[in-house]
């Protein structure tokens, strides 16, 4: 699997990604923003506090929660391959 390269806050819930193989776009992960672990990243303030973890290859925040790798790659991947661009000035 690609190692995550790099993430970069947008805004709001979305982080744009870049992976070793040249897959990036810009995710949107507000729908996936459910349950006790990721509650408090429902606040965009919070969410921004993601880092890059190169061990694990994904992003994670302070209160330890982190997407699988997997599922951030498929993601980007599909929509890369659906031709994502990021927003007009943004």
């Amino acid at each position: 699997m690609p190692k995550l390269e790099s993430a970069d806050y947008v805004e709001r819930h979305t982080i744009h990604v870049r992976f070793s193989d040249g897959t990036e776009c810009d995710l949107d992960l507000e729908a996936e923003i459910w349950g006790e672990v990721f509650e408090p990243l429902k606040d965009p303030e919070v969410f921004r506090r993601f880092k890059v973890d190169a061990e694990l290859n994904t992003i994670t925040w302070p209160s330890g929660a982190d997407f699988a790798p997997e599922f951030l790659y498929a993601r980007a991947a599909e929509q890369a391959a659906a031709g994502d661009r990021p927003p007009a000035g943004g």
